[in-house]
């Protein structure tokens, strides 16, 4: 007889840490609470934030928990990719008083998340407007804070979630606007990787690289109002710093696809979530496609992009929802 549990899930991003409670099932997620969500900046630890959530709800939280944080999963101490904190993965159980746990990779959850969501949370952005296949592999592309990726490999048994750094991997320029965005970040990073360009921080240097091509004065404010103002789509420079980083998505997204397969894509992330309805009219799919001898080969891959409001959290519980069948 099946039973339902209920368990804490955390999402740890570089900026942001969410929170919520969930409910499992059959190695299912069957109901996802309201977020919280918290500025990493905020707090000292994953130990304080998690007393913060706990008290936000005015109740003891639950003994079991799915925990999702962008930083590789290897060793006694990890160090988070892009903000201070530090975990301990033996004394996580003990600090938050669990009984049962998994900590994953925070795109490792999202491709848990791509496998655990029916097809109305994945939006058709190019190539084939076909499900995604149930043999196969399957490439998550993720922009924010950072570049997340990770893979998906379904086979007719059983699904399995490898988590990659894929994000670290060498930027290529493709023309020469791109040239002397390399050369731009050279100026400040001796090895310059794609999440670089391919990331929420990313777009300033792509848009300062447009700006003084057309000599204009950069804008003054934070990434964010940066990413604003080119969504919102009432300046030229800003439209076409936009378009560049859809570009330069859509080059790693189809780098990634080969790759790992090729096979089909998902594109997620904070920022892909925002881009959803600009990426189909950008030159996303002209460069996810423009791989030389392999460019039919490419147009035969279905991308999507998962709708889901908190795939991190809800893809935390599908994987403590598998462990814990």
């Amino acid at each position: 007889m099946s039973t339902t549990r209920e368990i804490v899930v955390a999402d740890i991003g570089g900026t942001h840490a969410r929170f919520a409670l969930a409910e499992v099932e059959d190695g299912r997620c069957v109901s996802l609470g309201e977020p919280v969500k918290m500025q990493t900046s905020e707090h000292a630890s994953l130990h304080t934030a998690w007393e913060a959530f706990g008290a936000s709800l005015g109740r003891d939280l639950p003994s079991a928990a799915g925990i999702a944080i962008a930083a590789p999963i290897a060793g006694d101490t990890i160090k988070m990719t892009n903000n201070p904190w530090i975990v301990r993965p033996a004394q996580i159980a003990q600090r938050l008083g669990l009984d049962a746990h998994v900590l994953i990779n925070d795109f490792a959850a999202v491709a848990h998340a791509v496998d655990g969501v029916d097809a109305a949370h994945l939006m058709h952005l190019t190539g084939p407007d076909d499900p995604l296949p149930d043999d196969g592999i399957i490439s998550i592309v993720g922009p924010g804070t950072g570049l997340g990726i990770a893979a998906l490999l379904r086979t007719r048994s059983e699904t399995h979630v490898i988590a990659t750094e894929g994000g670290h991997t060498d930027y290529a320029p493709l023309d020469s606007v791109e040239d002397r965005l390399l050369a731009r970040l050279r100026e400040k990073h001796p090895r310059v990787s794609v999440e670089r360009v391919v990331s929420g921080p990313g777009f300033r240097t792509i848009f300062e690289v447009i700006a003084e091509l057309e000599g204009r004065d950069m804008p003054k404010g934070d990434d964010k109002a940066l990413w604003t103002m080119a969504l919102e789509g009432k300046d030229s420079v800003a439209e076409a710093a936009l378009d560049r980083f859809c570009l330069c998505l859509g080059a790693e997204a189809g780098d990634v696809a080969l790759a790992h397969g090729p096979g089909p894509v998902v594109i997620a992330g904070g920022l892909g979530y925002r881009l959803r309805d600009y990426l189909p009219r950008s030159g996303f799919a002209e460069r996810f496609t423009a791989k030389g001898r392999y460019t039919s080969l490419m147009r035969t891959l279905p991308v999507k992009l998962i709708t889901h409001p908190e795939p991190g959290l809800f893809g935390a519980a599908v994987a403590f929802a598998k462990e814990h069948k």
